[in-house]
Parts: C-alpha cells; sequence; structure tokens
C-alpha cells in the first residue's frame, strides 16, 4: 500500500490509504482487510515517481486541483506542506460512483461536539464522518466523491460543523402529542417500518411497552397472558376501578369466543370461576348465563349483538379497555382522525351559511383549506314570484314533506301549489275558495292530507280541505260570538285544537265534534307538543301557557313584557320564536324557560307577523318585517345574516321548506308570494339579483 501524509500540516491532518493495483492482483482482486487506525509516516511513499494513476486523481480531489496534476507536482507539494495548510476539499458527494472496496479512511479522534464516535462509525444514512482537530471528511466506502459537500480544515469548518451537529432541541409535549398522533395513523394504514423510523429518530414512544403486549395478546385472543398484563398496567391507571372493568370486558369476550367454538364447559367455567367472582355488573352476568342456551353460533352472535371471534370484535372490544387507560400509557383509538372531524365540525358550525347535512365522515372535505359556505348557495336570491292571489296574501305555509305550499289571501282563496323535486319551481295545483272574511292562518296535517283554514278576529268559522281530492270535509262553527283565528294539529292528526281572542278554546276531531273546552282562554296562537297531550297558547297577557287537556292542568312557561303577535316550536320541541309587538323576534328556550337571544334588524309593529325556523338542521331563522324585507339570521347571532328585499309592502309570513334546505316563500301584503332559492348557475347576476341579497356578517 502506498500512504500519502502531511506530518508538517498546522492544522488538520487527513490520512488517505489505498491500495495499489499490484495488491489486488496479487491477492487475486479481494479487499484487504480493513486496517487499523494509524498515523502514516511523511517519508512513505513520499517523492514515488511510480505512484499510480489512481493516486494522482485522487491527490487531485483532495487538494483541490480542477485538473490532474503531475506527479512532480504531487512531490514537490509533499516536500512543503505548509502550502496546502489552508486548502479546502470541495465538492465531495456522499453517494456518488466510481467507489471501490480497495479504499479505506482512517477516521482519527473522531468526536462530535464532545461526544466521542467510534473510528469507522457510520451514521443512520450510511456515511461514514471522521474529525480531527476540527477537519470533518465525509466518504462512502471510504472514498470521497465529488458532490455539494463541503468539508474544510481550520477554525471556518470547526464552526459550521459545531452548528450543524448541535444536540437536538427537545422537543415539547405538544411537539411529542403530534409525533405520537401522526405515529398512530401511520400503524392504522400498516406503515410500521415508517412509524419505527418516526419514533427513533423523534425519540419518542408511540405507547408503554406494557400497553404494546396488552395490545399484542388481546388481537391474538390470548386471555391469559393479557390478563396478567393489566397488572403490569395497574400501576399507570388514574383510576382504581378501571382494572375490573377492564378485566370483565376481557373475560366477556373469552366467554363468548368459548361458546361460538363450542367449548360449553370452558365457557362456564368463565362465567362461574372468572366473571361472577369479579362481583361486577350482576345484570349483564345473567343476560350472559343465557347465551349458553343458544342452539348454533348465529344464533348466539344475533342474541349477543356480537360480530363473533376475530379481528373486528377485538378490535372493538380493544376500543373499549383503552378508554380506561391515560393516553400517555396508550392513546384512545383513532385520536387524529377524531380531531380533525371535530375540527372540522366547528368550522361547519361557525359557518353562518352552511346549510346543507353534515356528513361526519372525512372523505368529503378537503382537509387542506378552511370550510367556507358562499352566500350564493343560500336562499335569498328571487326564484319565482307567484301572482295568482288577487289581494293581500296574509300566509303561507310549505307541507311537511315539503312537496306543496299553500298559500291563503284576503282574497277569500287558499292556493296549492305543487313543487318540482327537480327544479324547485311552484305551478298552481288547486284553488279552494268560499272564505268569506279571508284566510289568515293555514295548518297542515301531520300526514299532509288534510289543511285547515282560519280566518281573521272577525270571523267565527273554520275550514277543513282534503287536499288529494279538493273537496271541504267540515266547516265548523260553535256560535257566531266565536272568533277562531288560530290552530294546531295533535300529533296523531286524528284532533286539533283552535281558538281566538274572544276566549274560545276548543279540542275537535275531524268531523268538527267538540272534544274539550278551556273556558275563558283569550288565545292568539297556538301549538301541540310532541306528547299530544300539551298545548301551548299565547294569550292576551304577553305569555305562553302549556294546557293539558287530559289531566286539565295549566302552567305559565313564557312572560314577555309585550303582547305576543305569533310563535312557532322547533321540531325538537326545545325553542320557540315568538314575534312580540315593537320589539321583534325573540328565541325562548322551552325547557330552561329562559329568553335566549333577540334578534336585531326586523321592524315589527302591532301587525301579525310570522317567522319560521329552517334551513338544515334548522340552524336558521327567517322573519318577515313592516319595513317589506324579509330578515334571515344564524341561530346563534343576532345580527342578520341576509336581508331580502323585493316586496313593496309588508311581509307578513315566510316558510322555509323542510325537506329542501335550499326553498324559502315569503307572503307580502303587496298581493304576491315570492319564492327564494340560491342564486343561479350562471357567473354573472343582473342588477336586480344582485340588489335583492346584501349579506351583514356577524
Amino acid at each position: 500500500g502506498l500512504s500519502l501524509g502531511f506530518s508538517k500540516c498546522s492544522s488538520s491532518i487527513v490520512t488517505l490509504a489505498s491500495a495499489s493495483s499490484s495488491s489486488d492482483s496479487e491477492t487475486g482482486g479481494a479487499s484487504p482487510p480493513p486496517r487499523k487506525k494509524h498515523r502514516a509516516s511523511v517519508a512513505e511513499g513520499a517523492g514515488e515517481t511510480g505512484a499510480s494513476t489512481d493516486l494522482v486523481g485522487l491527490s487531485a480531489v483532495v487538494l483541490g486541483f480542477t485538473s490532474f496534476p503531475s506527479p512532480r507536482a504531487v512531490s514537490t507539494i509533499c516536500r512543503n506542506p505548509h502550502r496546502v495548510t489552508n486548502i479546502s476539499i470541495y465538492n465531495m458527494q456522499a453517494n456518488g460512483a466510481g467507489q471501490g472496496q480497495n479504499s479505506e479512511l482512517s477516521c482519527l479522534n473522531s468526536a462530535q461536539n464532545g461526544e466521542s464516535s467510534t473510528a469507522g462509525g457510520a451514521h443512520s444514512n450510511g456515511l461514514l464522518s471522521s474529525t480531527n482537530n476540527g477537519t470533518t471528511v465525509t466518504t462512502n466506502n471510504g472514498v470521497p466523491s465529488s458532490g455539494n459537500s463541503v468539508v474544510s480544515t481550520g477554525t471556518t469548518l470547526g464552526s459550521e460543523t459545531g452548528s450543524s451537529m448541535k444536540k437536538k432541541k427537545r422537543l415539547s409535549q405538544s411537539d411529542e402529542d403530534v409525533i405520537r398522533l401522526i405515529g398512530q395513523h401511520l400503524h392504522g394504514l400498516g406503515l410500521n417500518q415508517t412509524v419505527d423510523l418516526l419514533m427513533q429518530e423523534s425519540g419518542c414512544r408511540l405507547e408503554h411497552p406494557s400497553a404494546t403486549k396488552f395490545r399484542n395478546h388481546v388481537m391474538e385472543g390470548e386471555w391469559d397472558k393479557a390478563e396478567s398484563d393489566l397488572n403490569e398496567l395497574r400501576t399507570l391507571m388514574h383510576s382504581p376501578n378501571a382494572i375490573v372493568r377492564m378485566k370483565f370486558l376481557l373475560l366477556q369476550q373469552k366467554y363468548l369466543e368459548y361458546l361460538e367454538d363450542g367449548k360449553v364447559l370452558e365457557a362456564l367455567h368463565v362465567l362461574r370461576a372468572e366473571l361472577t367472582p369479579l362481583k361486577y355488573n350482576t345484570e349483564r352476568i345473567h343476560v350472559l348465563s343465557g347465551y349458553l342456551m343458544c342452539s348454533h353460533s348465529d344464533d348466539l352472535r344475533a342474541k349477543a349483538e356480537w360480530e363473533g371471534k376475530g379481528l373486528s370484535s377485538r378490535s372493538k372490544l380493544l376500543d373499549k379497555l383503552q378508554t380506561y387507560l391515560p393516553p400517555s400509557v396508550m392513546l384512545p383509538p383513532r385520536r387524529l382522525q377524531t380531531l380533525l372531524r371535530q375540527a372540522v365540525e366547528l368550522q361547519r358550525d361557525r359557518c353562518l351559511y352552511h346549510n346543507t347535512k353534515l356528513d361526519s365522515s372525512l372523505e368529503s372535505v378537503s382537509l387542506l383549506v378552511d370550510h367556507v359556505c358562499s352566500r350564493k348557495q343560500f336562499p335569498c336570491y328571487t326564484q319565482q314570484i307567484l301572482t295568482e292571489h288577487c289581494n293581500e296574501v296574509w300566509f303561507c305555509k310549505f307541507s311537511n314533506d315539503g312537496t306543496k305550499l299553500a298559500s291563503g289571501s284576503k282574497d277569500t282563496t287558499v292556493i296549492i301549489w305543487q313543487v318540482d323535486p327537480e327544479t324547485h319551481q311552484l305551478k298552481q295545483l288547486k284553488t279552494l275558495e268560499g272564505h268569506a272574511y279571508g284566510v289568515s292562518y293555514l295548518a297542515w296535517s301531520p300526514d299532509d292530507a288534510y289543511l285547515i283554514a282560519c280566518g281573521p278576529d272577525d270571523c267565527s268559522e273554520l275550514w277543513l280541505w282534503n287536499v288529494q281530492t279538493g273537496e271541504l270535509r267540515t266547516k265548523m262553527s260553535q256560535s257566531h260570538e266565536d272568533s277562531l283565528t288560530s290552530v294546531a294539529w295533535n300529533p296523531d292528526g286524528k284532533r286539533f285544537v283552535t281558538g281566538g281572542q274572544r276566549g274560545q278554546f276548543y279540542q275537535c276531531d275531524l268531523d268538527g265534534n267538540l272534544l274539550d273546552s278551556w273556558e275563558g282562554v283569550r288565545v292568539q296562537c297556538l301549538w301541540c307538543l310532541s306528547d299530544s297531550k300539551t298545548v301551548l297558547a299565547s294569550d292576551t297577557h304577553q305569555r305562553i301557557r302549556g294546557y293539558n287537556f287530559e289531566d286539565l292542568t295549566d302552567r305559565n312557561i313564557v312572560q314577555e313584557d309585550h303582547p305576543i303577535m305569533s310563535f312557532t316550536v322547533s321540531k325538537n320541541g326545545r325553542l320557540a320564536l315568538l314575534n312580540v309587538a315593537t320589539q321583534g323576534v325573540h328565541l325562548w328556550d322551552l325547557q330552561d324557560r329562559v329568553l335566549v337571544r333577540k334578534y336585531q334588524g326586523v321592524t315589527q309593529g302591532f301587525y301579525t307577523i310570522h317567522s319560521c325556523f329552517g334551513g338544515h338542521n334548522e340552524d336558521f331563522i327567517a322573519s318577515g318585517s313592516e319595513d317589506h324585507k324579509v330578515y334571515i339570521w344564524h341561530k346563534r347571532s343576532e345580527l342578520p345574516i341576509a336581508e331580502l328585499t323585493g316586496h313593496t309592502r309588508t311581509v307578513n309570513c315566510v316558510s322555509w321548506n323542510p325537506m329542501l334546505p335550499g326553498l324559502m316563500a315569503s307572503a307580502s301584503d303587496d298581493g304576491t308570494v315570492r319564492v327564494w332559492g340560491p342564486a343561479p348557475f350562471s357567473d354573472s347576476q343582473d342588477a336586480e339579483g344582485l340588489s335583492e341579497c346584501c349579506s351583514m356578517d356577524s
């Protein structure tokens, strides 16, 4: 071998060892065994004129020449080592071509920031690194190669190397949590090698070793070992009762698997000798004992509502078991997906215009951008103007199935409109005539088979129409002194209640027969709750009271300071929306009996204006106004998110389609019914369309 050394360099010494071609031939081409670290003699090989081409080429790279120097130049440099004191070695590529097994770099005095490293040791990326007095040489299999790496002698490289090889900053708790979450997600995708590398490089731990053992034993169905693992996990749990609950779940799975395999005696032993002594959930043990009578495995799975022995049921078992372990020991199942889903749901909840069905799956959304709904997707553009009425339109209401709209007018008619399910356009279906005083209120039966029409204050009659045939089934009038201005259907569809401000309050059947009555109640508006017993009625005392027609009891629920002109109740019966004279629209919680919110913007005098809940999940509120506008609020926001213009007189009523969240109708004293929907699909809107909707985001 031939060595080239610089013993008199004032800075770092780079020692290179190379085997000559003659040595290769003598050893049959095999690479020589690795040499121990040694300091080469200066005289050895200095001035040799027979240096091989390999050595000359190597010298060129080491000394920074752009072309191969002559052997004489090499000899001159070796005799004057001080000339190369500050030479830097450039272009050393970690994975360059032309690597040979006959070359070796001896690493002298290797160190990294004061941490000793063994000579010839390999990093995780497969590269060897050696330093000598601050000089670093990077090699691949011992041979330097051209590239972009820079290794220099002297203090310059020493500072660069020191800064680049500082100790890794200790991860914060949040960083460790994120790494564990990512690791759990990758593990769920089957990328286990990636997880191992991530944990190794970050220094984190996906879960406690005892938890890993426990997980494996559960998934493999080794119940005795899993039960033994619980003892190791006992000290890591916050709740002392958690062990008993986890053990019960384990033994329950063990018991069911024995039964499915036909091992009745073993299952009976688990039930008697293991589950029962726990003295936990005795009722469940009685249920489990009943499964012994199952004739076959299908019967067992059906009665136990269990998927059977296998990975699926064991995975669900593990999910239950994980809830008892602290997250520092074992992460809750699919934790990253849960957090992402919560973030998406929160963004949707904060989106003022979100009006579509909530999809809990992450597949339907992009995680790369925030969720934002455009106002153009919201029903605040006029899609249709219905002008068939010839006088003021006092009321409108969509059917419960959303396929029809009924409108009542001062012109004594009720018009039934059919909703096209594709285009959402409305066309006239039937006209119901003969309401001498006009129609101020309409109520669809729960099955939409019947429609009841009421008149204004001086009307003592009530009309019950068969919607399918257009025939009048019942015309009810108890007395000419009555005032029947409001009506509400019982949820059973066989009864209804009606009343007015002259003190009438009746419960009747479909033929108009009087079933019950409540004396002395001056009714302004009515609503039947889903319990089929309680009727809510607003009266002239500025309150809403609950009346029970079965036990004849009543109670106060809402008390306002001003007259309640009308009210409606949400589908779940929890919230009531009130139109209060001179005050506007108020939202009340009927269960807690508290005022939740007062909505701003609407002009409400002493006209009877009917507001409504609407949109998907009833997240929105809409109301007419005496300033000729329709106002829309998000349920949680006091300021309107849209003001719809187009009507020219007071808007008396607004109805939101219960099945089509993007469809809404409004009735006005201008004699029209306006149908509102999303913006047309065309990119450009005409001037009228743009002026019809202005939003005020809160």
